[in-house]
């Protein structure tokens, strides 16, 4: 009896030396995610207008008070606010001005 329980045991051994888990992992070729690449949100610029933007923008901002000043520089109709009671009269200067 104890030699069957010996020669049992001899059995298990070899067998669990030879089926037995080794300390590797098993390698496995992981796929590589791509990153979809998202489109920026479509920003629309809102329009700036004005005395102190147009000067900015046009590069010397004293050539606006010049009356004698080149077409570039724009006209005084654009710069001023009428009154819409009476035409021609100008009520005030549009220092920025925002449109949505």
């Amino acid at each position: 009896m104890k030699t069957c329980l010996l020669v049992l045991c001899l059995i298990a051994t070899a067998a669990s030396s030879v089926l037995g888990e080794t300390y590797r992992a098993p390698i496995q070729r992981t796929r590589q995610k791509q990153q979809r690449v998202r489109p920026a949100p479509p920003i629309t610029r809102t329009e700036v207008d004005g005395v102190i933007p147009r000067g900015v923008r046009g590069g010397n901002f004293l050539q606006m008070f010049n009356p004698k000043a080149p077409a570039k520089y724009g006209t005084s109709q654009e710069a001023v606010s009428l009154d819409p009671n009476d035409p021609g009269k100008w009520k005030g200067i549009k220092f920025f001005v925002f449109r949505f």
